[in-house]
């Protein structure tokens, strides 16, 4: 399998950039998720000069590898998450067990781990072409089962308040139908934001706003169903039947509901990541938010008709969900493809090695020859800056914040560079 570019160089050129290209190459735009506009395009840094073997001795690769991780700047918000989380269990944990009691937390505990289990294979399917840390999947979890959960729990009380300004005659409606799609969206999607605002290389697009959205609605379903499962043991007269029902309805019958409430504002938010921008990323926050609160409203509105309307209503929204991420996925990859494409154009990879690189066909292959050889983790690392390099540029190309994302358009090529030394033994 060749890793080396035709025409390599042995290292950055000064100023990769010297203004945008006059004409719109045709393949620019292979998908409408990746849309340039003519004005903003830039050809990619051109790369030529001697083979790339020998340029970075093995030696420095353990600590090229080391200062990346460094700098991605995600242990801070890994520590800052596991402290929220800590310190939101002292309020969670007392409300959990003062409404299911200890019997009821521990089996609701164990029966949540079905659904939340089904949750996140979605995740990780969804995830498998650009795989997000497991740092930030693990900050989003822990906010969606504590953080948010807590959240929700301090600005309950302001509603019911409200409620006596209302015209609604039932407060458990009330509750259901105004409070919890208002508060509880809210509080997840808030987890997004800080995402999208603290981990932007890492927030590339719609596809990785769904991931943590999904991640996030999982740890917060997760929270939810101890409570609900916990509940029917603990009140009921016949908790064996009770603790069936709630489990079919909630945990066989709709395990994805809080994911694609809070799905629809990570979806618009990762829209925004496209065009980073920290304006806009606040407008999307809350642009994200209106589809989320109206579909969470929708099915917990849904009372006699229940069954017909889960058969009529939810199940084909599902279904569009499902269809959708598809979609996305499929253009991300085209997305990928192309932007590789144009280092390949410029020499920092051949064309064979982009096939090998933005499909996955060509990733599983690259994958195998990488474990034949001993160096299947350096391969990972390489498939991944490379879709991350992708990435970039199509922040370069949407015209915001250039000078920003070249410089990291400089790290992560000369990453590459280094990166293809370990891959190739060198």
């Amino acid at each position: 399998m060749p890793m080396y570019p035709q025409q390599p160089s042995p290292g950055l050129p000064e100023d990769p950039y010297q203004g945008p290209s006059a004409p719109l190459p045709q393949q620019t735009n292979p998908t409408w998720m990746g849309h340039v506009h003519p004005a903003h395009y830039r050809a990619a840094p051109g790369h030529q000069g001697q083979p790339l073997a020998g340029v970075f001795p093995p030696q420095a690769q353990g600590q090229v590898l080391h200062s990346a991780r460094a700098r991605n700047g995600l242990v801070g918000l890994t520590i800052a998450g596991g402290v929220l989380a800590f310190l939101s269990l002292f309020l969670v944990v007392p409300f959990l067990l003062s409404n299911t009691g200890a019997a009821g937390f521990v089996i609701g505990f164990l029966a949540s781990l079905i659904p939340l289990s089904v949750v996140l294979a979605a995740v990780h399917i969804i995830d498998r072409w650009e795989p997000e840390p497991r740092r930030l999947l693990f900050f989003a979890f822990t906010w969606g089962a504590a953080v948010a959960v807590a959240v929700t729990l301090l600005i309950q009380p302001f509603f019911v308040i409200a409620f006596q300004f209302t015209d609604e005659p039932d407060l458990q409606t009330y509750m259901a139908t105004v409070q919890a799609p208002v508060v509880e969206e809210f509080a997840k999607s808030l987890g997004l934001l800080i995402l999208l605002l603290a981990a932007r290389r890492q927030f590339d697009g719609p596809v990785d706003g769904v991931v943590f959205a999904f991640t996030i609605a999982g740890g917060f379903a997760f929270t939810e169903n101890i409570l609900y499962f916990g509940r029917a043991i603990a009140e009921s007269a016949s908790p064996a039947s009770d603790f069936a029902q709630v489990f079919f309805l909630r945990g066989v019958m709709s395990p994805f509901a809080h994911a694609l409430f809070t799905g629809t504002t990570g979806l618009i938010m990762g829209f925004a990541a496209r065009r980073w921008h920290t304006g806009a990323s606040i407008a999307a926050f809350f642009v994200g938010l209106l589809p989320a609160m109206f579909l969470h409203n929708r099915w917990n509105s849904m009372g006699q008709g229940f069954l017909l309307d889960y058969i009529v209503v939810q199940v084909p929204i599902f279904i569009l969900a499902v269809g959708g991420i598809i979609f996305l996925r499929v253009a991300e990859k085209r997305l990928t493809r192309q932007r590789l494409l144009e280092y390949s154009a410029a020499g920092w990879f051949t064309p064979a090695e982009v096939q090998l690189l933005a499909t996955r066909g060509g990733r599983r292959t690259a994958l195998a020859w990488a474990a034949d050889s001993g160096r299947k983790q350096q391969m990972k690392q390489f498939l991944k800056t490379a879709t991350q390099l992708a990435n970039t540029r199509q922040r370069i190309l949407s015209g915001r914040d250039v000078p920003l994302h070249q410089a990291e358009e400089r790290r992560q090529l000369q990453h590459i560079l280094e990166l293809r030394a370990a891959v190739a033994g060198g």
